[in-house]
């Protein structure tokens, strides 16, 4: 079953300002995500609504709708859990 992938304002934001090695990976996975959005090593986000995929030192949060995958954070382990 495949999933539409949407990006958030903020999240498109993040990922044009991530390191150009980092960048390559980080549309990889989220690409990956459209296929199956629950990927070996994906968590829970505690506290709040939501899954987070480590990559690296950078994380990528997102929620799962019923056919949509919705991207609201991309950035580096200290600065993304900040709200």
């Amino acid at each position: 079953m495949s999933y539409t992938l949407k990006l958030k304002r903020s999240a498109e934001k993040e990922l044009d300002q991530l390191p150009e090695r980092m960048h390559g990976r980080i549309v990889n996975i989220l690409l990956a995500l459209k296929e199956n959005p629950r990927p070996p090593g994906v968590k829970k986000i505690r506290g709040r609504k939501g899954y987070r995929i480590r990559v690296s030192d950078f994380r990528i949060l997102y929620v799962i709708h019923e056919k949509e995958v919705e991207v609201f954070s991309i950035a580096h382990r200290k600065d993304v859990y900040r709200f």
